[in-house]
């Protein structure tokens, strides 16, 4: 009985405008999905009542339930079909796990006859519909009867066609033999408490609540559907209803989850209550099956609410977006129907002024709310958008209009101003001067001098009147300037000292001549540089879940390993053919940089060796696995060695990346890259095999968490450990070549194990008595390498690389042979440090760990190394008794300190496991 529910949801907006929200739900819901049980305790409660066959709850030694056949007058008058219904219904109770072991019989028939016997074995033979595994029989306790069973059990054995045995028992106490007492019922001389009534109680109530899960799930689905098949409303009224009704459905669907999961809870306390009750009671195995199915149905109702409730946050968050979008929509279509109306009815600068500002003020407050809108993550941002710019600029239009008209009129009534001063005094004023000037007095010069002084007086107050439009009074003004400018020559020749009388004239405007307007000069241009920094913002979108997780099903993760392999394969053979092999191109020799020639190996590492691997073999094995899923984790079992080669690219990859910083910018690389049409350069690629042997466990895990309880998940489980085992080997070995300053060969000193930093205190017997002083407070940062024969000490040390990112390198310091070596687990005054030590602890190591985890893993890695040699020790010495003196030799470097050696064994013979007594070394049992 399990509901599992996973909730996916998608919104959609359809092209004709009317937005419909689509909700998915890929339900994995076994109640709904599997075939309804044909039978539930509420179908057969009478044939249950009569007890004629009982599932007491009691197990056998191997876990194998027990069904018994109490005695019963009637049994043979029992119709088949209520015989088959009650066994049927019975066998099912079980869990597969128990069930699979097989069900143990019992018959009691001691008050009964050999005939009852036989019958009651016809009848199980022919109808009993699970897997027996032992039939254990009561004979009748009176003489005749029993001699008569113990014949006709011999005549009649191969006419029962049992497949088991059948065992005869005489007495309670013979079956107790075989079936532990507090396993069996008073009846039956046991301790087990069973009451038939509340056992039928306990049933029904259990299937009446996953009844009630069950249609607690099919409301919440044919709510999801309602949902889904909902669009949205186009107005406020409509849409503020649809928000109402869902609203109150919501309501009435928490409160059903409610009423579940208060009946699961009830539930859970009465079969828990023999418990409650008295300390000293136990549940019976079938008891605690019950109990551990309401408490899964329980977790399930809880996985749903929660579930329920992330879903129902998103739809009612859509819906209440749709009416504040439908709110905006109406408010701007009234906006602007005010606006276009303001601006027919008004007549005049004044009046417009006073019927736009209201309309205006609300597109500009309707313009900032949609802008919040869009800030606050509306799904209709596309809509919202262009209408907040249609309002924008709809008032930054009427402002700027606005501001013209009033540039206009200032500049007009400023015109009509000076057009007075011009047009009635300044103008008249200057024709009455010239006019007054009587032209005989301006004969003599004196008389000239003054009338030129006038005139400059006059002319003086032309700068007041100027005006730079209209044409009209522009002309004016430079017809009176005209009539003066004759007037001062004339005026001027007049003063100089002439001999010829002059004939006076009236003074009279004229018509000045055209005058040609002057040259502009176009401004010289001023240049300028502006260098802008690109953004470049990268977007990772999923199928719309609203924050909600996606499940993915095992064929879809299938699906997903298998594109991204060919992919992976795809991209591997682009770099090798047009990188790697360019480089042997003679077109292209004289563009390879002199730091790359003859290196491409150690540029590429064994990539060509991956992907032949991959391509070959690997890709068409995994493809495979379409048909079979099944199949994919013995892919990575088998090929485990193979995937080793990660290894080797890892090792190489310092070296390469050291080489690519080097000769990276090269044109050689930019033109292999822009032939490939490639967006990434070539270092982005050659972190992709680092970034597959990583995906792969990726992959894994998801498959494990859609696999859970089925037949592949042992071999998935496997699958991931060979996995994540490499993934250590390859990260192990990356710090392993980092080892500089060993004189012998790494490889030499077997498997290496772990790997880690530790602060480490020494203490040298021999050492000065202040050297040992001091080492115990000053720790030394040390970096431990644990192979299978040697504990090498290193001292981390990192660098910079042309500055680039620190590299780190491990100098060697000191190491200890593992054959040579003792441990102390626990150390005084800190639970996360422990000693290793050797020649009868003359040097002692205190290492402290950074946490109690760590250390307990490497104690159990040393364990496994030093059980390991004595193992092989002790076993070369039985092969060969030649041998005995390298194994006294291993078990004398422990009693140099402890006095006694101990080895792996339970009963002398087989090794077990490594006990361990109160010495603070590592003990074995003695020898």
């Amino acid at each position: 009985w399990q509901v599992c529910w996973s909730w996916f949801m998608k919104c959609s907006v359809k092209s004709n405008g009317n937005r419909k929200v689509n909700f998915c739900f890929p339900y994995t819901d076994e109640i709904m999905q599997q075939e309804i049980r044909p039978l539930v305790a509420v179908d057969i409660i009478e044939q249950l009542h009569r007890q004629f066959a009982i599932l007491s709850g009691g197990r056998g030694k191997d876990g194998a339930p027990i069904i018994t056949f109490p005695e019963f007058a009637g049994f043979s008058d029992i119709p088949d079909e209520d015989f088959l219904n009650v066994v049927t219904y019975l066998t099912s109770i079980p869990s597969l796990e128990a069930a699979s072991i097989g069900f143990i019989i019992i018959i009691d028939r001691r008050r009964d006859k050999w005939s009852a016997v036989k019958a009651s074995l016809t009848r199980i033979a022919g109808a009993f519909p699970g897997n027996l595994q032992l039939v254990f029989v009561l004979r009748p306790s009176r003489f005749i009867q029993r001699t008569i069973a113990d014949i006709g059990i011999k005549l009649y054995r191969d006419d029962f066609k049992m497949k088991v045995p059948i065992i005869m028992l005489n007495s309670v106490s013979d079956l107790h033999g075989y079936i532990d007492k507090s396993q069996l019922t008073r009846e039956l001389g046991g301790t087990l408490e069973y009451g038939h009534s509340q056992w039928i109680h306990h049933r029904t109530a259990i299937e009446n609540f996953a009844m009630t899960v069950k249609t607690t799930a099919q409301m919440l689905q044919t709510f999801g559907t309602d949902l889904a098949e909902t669009e949205l409303p186009n107005d406020v009224q409509c849409t503020e209803e649809l928000l109402s009704a869902h609203t109150d459905h919501h309501s009435k669907l928490k409160d059903e989850l409610k009423l579940a999961v208060k009946q699961g809870a009830t539930l859970l306390t009465c079969i828990r209550e023999p418990v409650t009750r008295s300390a000293n009671s136990k549940l019976s195995p079938d008891e605690l099956e019950n109990v551990a199915t309401v408490e899964r149905l329980l977790a399930q109702l809880d996985e749903t609410e929660k579930a329920f409730d992330q879903f129902w946050t998103k739809h009612h968050l859509k819906l209440e977006q749709c009416l504040q979008l439908r709110h905006f929509e109406h408010d701007f279509r009234e906006v602007l129907h005010w606006l276009v109306l303001s601006s027919l009815l008004c007549t005049d600068y004044r009046d417009g002024l006073s019927l736009l500002h209201e309309p205006l003020e609300k597109a500009q407050t309707l313009a900032l709310h949609g802008e919040q809108l869009i800030q606050n993550n509306h799904y209709a941002v596309d809509s919202i958008r262009p209408k907040c710019v249609e309002l924008r600029r709809i008032c930054d239009d009427f402002t700027n209009e606005t501001k013209k008209k009033y540039d206009i009129l200032g500049k007009s009534l400023e015109l009509h101003q000076q057009l007075d001063k011009v047009s009635d005094k300044w103008c008249e004023a200057g024709i009455y001067l010239l006019a007054s000037q009587a032209v005989d007095k301006c004969q003599s010069q004196e008389g000239a001098e003054t009338a030129l002084v006038e005139i400059e007086k006059f002319l003086a107050t032309a700068k007041e009147h100027q005006l730079s439009n209209p044409k009209e009074i522009l002309q004016k003004l430079e017809d009176v300037q005209e009539m003066f400018d004759k007037r001062q020559v004339s005026l001027k020749k007049l003063a100089a000292k002439q001999t010829r009388p002059v004939q006076p004239v009236a003074p009279h405007p004229e018509s000045s001549p055209k005058r040609a307007s002057p040259k502009t000069t176009r401004p010289a241009a001023v240049g300028s540089k502006h260098t802008r920094n690109s953004i470049v913002f990268f977007h990772v979108c999923f199928a719309k879940h609203y924050s909600s997780p996606s499940f993915f099903s095992f064929s879809h993760i299938i699906n997903e390993l298998i594109e991204t392999e060919r992919v992976y394969v795809e991209e591997l053979q682009s770099i090798i053919e047009g990188y790697a092999s360019e480089m042997d191109n003679p077109n292209l020799v004289h563009l390879i940089p002199s730091t790359l020639q003859n290196k491409k190996e150690i540029l590429f590492g064994n990539l060509p060796e991956i992907y032949e691997f991959h391509n070959r073999i690997f890709l068409k094995e995994i493809e495979n696995c379409i048909e079979n899923p099944e199949l994919l984790a013995r892919c990575f079992l088998k090929r485990k060695e193979d995937l080793q080669i990660y290894e080797k690219y890892c090792q190489n990859k310092p070296r390469s990346e050291a080489l690519w910083r080097q000769c990276g910018d090269s044109i050689f690389f930019q033109e292999c890259q822009r032939k490939l049409d490639h967006k990434l350069s070539l270092d982005a690629y050659l972190l992709k095999p680092v970034q597959r042997i990583t995906k792969y466990q990726l992959l894994l895990k998801e498959m494990l968490k859609c696999s859970k309880n089925s037949e592949g998940t042992a071999e998935l489980e496997e699958a991931l450990a060979t996995v994540l085992d490499i993934i250590k080997s390859v990260n192990d070995s990356m710090h392993q070549i980092a080892i500089t300053g060993y004189e012998g060969d790494v490889s030499e000193l077997g498997k290496l194990l772990m790997q880690g930093s530790f602060n480490v205190w020494t203490d040298h017997k021999k050492g000065h008595n202040k050297v040992k002083d001091l080492a115990r407070f000053k720790p030394m940062q040390r970096h431990l390498f644990l192979y299978t024969k040697m504990l090498l000490f290193c001292k981390k040390r990192e660098e910079n690389t042309d500055g680039h990112e620190k590299t780190a390198s491990y100098s060697f310091k000191n190491s200890l042979k593992m054959s040579t070596v003792g441990i102390t687990e626990n150390v005084k005054g800190d639970n996360k440090k422990f000693e290793i030590w050797y020649n009868g602890r003359e040097e002692v190591y205190i290492i402290q760990a950074s946490s109690v985890e760590l250390k307990n893993t490497w104690i159990s890695e040393i364990r496994k190394v030093l059980t390991g040699q004595l193992e092989a020790c002790r076993g070369r010495t039985q092969c060969d008794p030649m041998m005995l003196p390298s194994f006294c030799s291993c078990v004398s470097n422990a009693l140099q300190t402890w006095g006694r050696v101990l080895i792996p064994v339970t009963d002398g013979k087989v090794p077990g496991q490594i006990l361990q007594d109160g010495s603070p070394g590592l003990w074995f049992s003695c020898i």
